[in-house]
């Protein structure tokens, strides 16, 4: 049974920190490109980083661009979201997303995990 289970993410204060993982099961972590995107009520998902299968390259939305680093461990098929420097705009509900490097119709979300950034 594939599996993405979210966690990691509360109420933090603007400036402060915050480290979500997202562990997976049941499929080839090693042959997934892992994202993560975020979604606030009424926009649509947004994409917020993207590390490919090997960890080798890393990608960002210009919003949390030098703030925000994704990173993977493949021996523990887990997907990481370090976020340093947050704002109240970085509230959102975070997901994490498997897609399979070649055969792309193979893809995964997690259930989300909340975000709030707030004072």
């Amino acid at each position: 049974q594939v599996q993405l289970v979210e966690s990691g993410g509360g109420l933090v204060q603007p400036g402060r920190s915050l480290r979500l993982s997202c562990s997976a099961s049941g499929f080839t972590f090693s042959m997934y490109v892992m994202r993560w995107y975020r979604q606030t009520p009424g926009k649509e998902r947004e994409l917020v980083a993207h590390i490919t299968s090997t960890g080798g390259s890393t990608n960002y939305a210009d919003s949390v661009k030098g703030r925000f680093t994704i990173s993977r461990d493949n021996a523990k098929n887990t997907v990481y979201l370090q976020m340093n420097g947050l704002k109240p705009e970085d509230t959102a509900v975070y997901y994490c997303n498997a897609r399979h490097l070649i055969h792309s119709s193979f893809e995964y979300w997690g259930q989300g995990t909340q975000v709030t950034v707030s004072s």
